[in-house]
C-alpha cells in the first residue's frame, strides 16, 4: 500500500516500521550466515577426516604392494633356480591345506 507523497517528493513511511523491518531482516541474515558458517566448518572437518583416511589407505596399499611384489620375486627366484621340486612341494602343500579345509567344513 502506497503512502501519500511527502513534501520532498518521496513516499512517507513511519521510520520505526522501516527500522524494525530492517532489524528483522538483519537478524534473519545473521542467523542464515551463522548456519552457513557452521555447515562449512563441519564440511571442512569431514573433508580433512576423509583425506586422512584416504592417505592411511594409500599407505596400507603401498606396503601391501611392496610385500606382494617381494613375495612374487622370491617365488620367481625359486622357480628359476632349477629346483623345480620346490614348486611341486608348494603345489602339493597347497592342495593338502585346501583338502583339509574342505574336510573340516564338510564334517562340521
Amino acid at each position: 500500500m502506497r503512502r501519500p507523497l511527502s513534501s520532498e517528493g518521496s513516499y512517507s513511511y513511519p521510520n520505526n516500521t522501516i527500522e524494525e523491518q530492517n532489524e528483522q531482516l538483519v537478524d534473519g541474515l545473521k542467523h542464515k550466515i551463522s548456519t552457513l558458517k557452521s555447515l562449512s566448518i563441519d564440511i571442512g572437518q569431514e573433508v580433512r577426516t576423509q583425506n586422512k583416511l584416504l592417505g592411511d589407505m594409500d599407505n596400507d596399499f603401498d606396503s601391501t604392494g611392496g610385500f606382494l611384489s617381494s613375495t612374487v620375486g622370491r617365488v620367481l627366484k625359486l622357480s628359476k633356480a632349477g629346483h623345480n621340486r620346490y614348486i611341486l612341494y608348494l603345489i602339493l602343500f597347497s592342495f593338502f591345506v585346501f583338502f583339509m579345509i574342505y574336510l573340516i567344513m564338510k564334517f562340521r
